[in-house]
C-alpha cells in the first residue's frame, strides 16, 4: 500500500528552468545541498555553493540545515542524466510566498488524492491521470476545482468527462472512488470559522460608572453581523475581550476593530476609558485554551474568597445580592 503515495504532483515530470520549487535538504557536501524536490516525487536536486548566498558564505549550516524546507529556483534541467540545479539566493520574498501557498495547496490535493488511492486500492497516477491533472489544466489549480466540489460536485464532474473522455463516465471514477473523494474533500476542505479577539481595559470611575459600561458594552455588541456576530466579557478587572467568529479573518478583524471603536466612543462620553491592550487578530486554539483556564482560574478564585469565613456562626459580611448581569461592570467599578 504504500506505493499509492508514489507519484509526482503535478503531469510534468520535471520542473522548467526558473520554476520556484518547494525542496526538502537531504544533506550537505563540500558542494552544496542534496534536496529532493517534493512536488515532483521527490527527485533529487543540488543547490551549489555559490547560489546558497548573496553574501559571503561563512558557515554552511548557517544558511541551510538538513530535514529543513526551502523555496528554491530551477537554474539547470537536464533530463536524460536527471540532474537538477538550483538556486537559493534567486529567490525573492514575493516567490518565496507564491511557492509557499502553491506548495500548501498542492500538498492539500496530493494527500486527498493519495488517501482515495489507499482507500479504494487504484493506482493513484491513474487518479492523477484522469481526475487531478485535468482538474489543474481547467482551473489552474486542483484545489480550485475541490474547493468548487465541497458545495456542489456535479458540475466539475460532468465538465471533467465532456472535456476528457467524451462526455462518458471515467473509468477510475467508481461510485466508491466518487464516495470517497467525496468525503475527503468535504473533511479537508470545508472551512472552518476562526476566531477574532481583541483585549481592551475598559474603566469608568465616575457615578453611575457600571452603567456606563454595560452601556459601552452594549455598543460594542450592536456592531454585529450575521457572518460576525460580537461578544465581550469580563477577564478581571479592568481587562475585558471582544470576541467573534468567522470564516473570513480580514471581514472578522475589520468588524471587531468597529466593535472597540464603538465601545470606546460610548465610553468616552461618559468620561470613562478604554485602552486597547492587543487589537484584533485571529487566535489559535492554544490562546482560546489558555483564555478558558484563565477565566475558570479566577471563578474559583472567586468561589473560595466567598466561601470563606471567620467563624461557623457568623454571618459573612458583604453587598446582599447583587445583579448576575451587571457583576462584571461593578467588579470593574469596585476595583477601582
Amino acid at each position: 500500500m504504500a506505493g499509492h503515495r508514489d507519484c509526482r504532483m503535478y503531469e510534468s515530470k520535471f520542473p522548467d528552468v526558473d520554476d520556484v520549487v518547494m525542496v526538502q535538504v537531504k544533506s550537505i557536501a563540500e558542494m552544496g545541498a542534496y534536496v529532493a524536490l517534493l512536488e515532483y516525487n521527490g527527485i533529487e536536486g543540488m543547490i551549489l555553493l555559490s547560489e546558497l548566498s548573496r553574501r559571503r558564505i561563512r558557515s554552511i549550516t548557517k544558511l541551510i540545515k538538513v530535514g529543513r524546507q526551502e523555496p528554491v529556483m530551477v537554474l539547470r534541467v537536464d533530463k536524460e542524466k536527471g540532474y537538477i540545479d538550483l538556486s537559493k539566493r534567486r529567490v525573492s520574498a514575493e516567490d518565496i510566498a507564491a511557492c509557499e501557498e502553491r506548495y500548501n495547496r498542492s500538498k492539500l490535493v496530493h494527500g486527498i488524492v493519495g488517501h482515495v488511492a489507499e482507500t479504494c486500492g487504484v493506482e493513484i497516477e491513474e487518479l492523477y491521470q484522469q481526475v487531478a491533472w485535468p482538474l489543474y489544466k481547467m482551473y489552474g489549480h486542483a484545489f480550485e476545482a475541490f474547493k468548487a466540489m465541497v458545495n456542489d460536485p456535479d458540475p466539475v464532474f460532468k465538465r471533467l468527462e465532456d472535456d476528457t473522455n467524451e462526455g462518458k463516465p471515467l473509468p477510475v471514477l467508481s461510485e466508491a472512488v466518487k464516495d470517497h473523494l467525496m468525503r475527503n474533500i468535504k473533511r479537508r476542505m470545508t472551512p472552518q470559522p476562526l476566531k477574532i479577539r481583541a483585549d481592551v481595559e475598559l474603566t469608568c470611575f465616575k457615578y453611575d460608572g457600571v452603567l456606563h459600561i454595560q452601556e459601552a458594552m452594549r455598543a460594542a455588541e450592536a456592531t454585529s453581523t450575521e457572518e460576525c456576530p460580537v461578544k465581550i466579557k469580563l477577564v478581571a478587572p479592568p481587562l475585558y475581550v471582544l470576541t467573534t467568529n468567522t470564516l473570513e479573518k480580514v471581514k472578522g478583524i475589520e468588524v471587531l476593530t468597529e466593535a472597540c471603536s464603538a465601545c470606546k466612543a460610548s465610553i468616552d462620553k461618559r468620561k470613562g476609558r478604554l485602552v486597547v491592550k492587543e487589537a484584533a487578530r485571529a487566535v489559535s486554539e492554544r490562546d482560546d485554551r489558555l483564555l478558558t483556564d484563565q477565566l475558570l482560574a479566577l471563578e474559583k478564585a472567586n468561589q473560595e474568597v466567598a466561601g470563606d469565613s471567620d467563624s461557623e456562626g457568623e454571618e459573612p459580611e458583604g453587598m446582599g445580592d447583587i445583579n448576575i448581569d451587571a457583576a462584571p461592570a461593578m467588579a470593574v467599578d469596585a476595583a477601582a
